[in-house]
């Protein structure tokens, strides 16, 4: 039985363009409400907060449901370094047999491993026979609520 990936569309960022958005820099209360408006003289870049290697840097969005237990749901805008090197425990797009997927890594001894966060699929061992590449490592993600 050949296992179900989850699909991945990427984006490269729009870097040449800065777009400042106000920043209540002062904390959010999740408690009483505070006067934020007094606060909003400050501005942030997300491009330049979010980005740390512009140029090894894609958005991807997330496909299905494989990853809901890390947080990463259907619709969700991934944040992915190509320069940066996986990891044990890191959550990477990887290239595996003509496929974009989201999984955690996970390296044994001798072999690694694409871990989904939902029970419903299970662990996809990465193989010789496997066309595979650790595409990028997942770095942040933006999510509608």
């Amino acid at each position: 039985m050949r296992p179900v990936y989850s699909a991945i569309e990427i984006y490269k960022p729009a870097l040449q363009s800065a777009m400042s958005l106000p920043l209540a820099n002062q904390g959010i209360s999740a408690g009483f409400p505070s006067p934020a408006d007094d606060f909003l003289d400050l501005s942030i870049d997300l491009n330049k907060e979010l980005i740390k290697h512009p140029y090894a840097t894609f958005y991807g969005r997330v496909s299905g449901d494989s990853m809901i237990g890390a947080g990463l749901d259907d619709g969700d805008l991934l944040i992915i370094d190509k320069s940066l090197e996986p990891q044990d425990g890191k959550i990477a797009v990887c290239f595996i047999d003509g496929e974009f997927t989201v999984k955690r890594i996970k390296v044994d001894k001798d072999s690694l491993w694409l871990m989904p966060e939902n029970q419903k699929y299970k662990p996809i061992k990465v193989t010789e026979d496997n066309e595979f590449i650790i595409w990028g490592v997942v770095t942040s993600v933006i999510k509608n609520l």
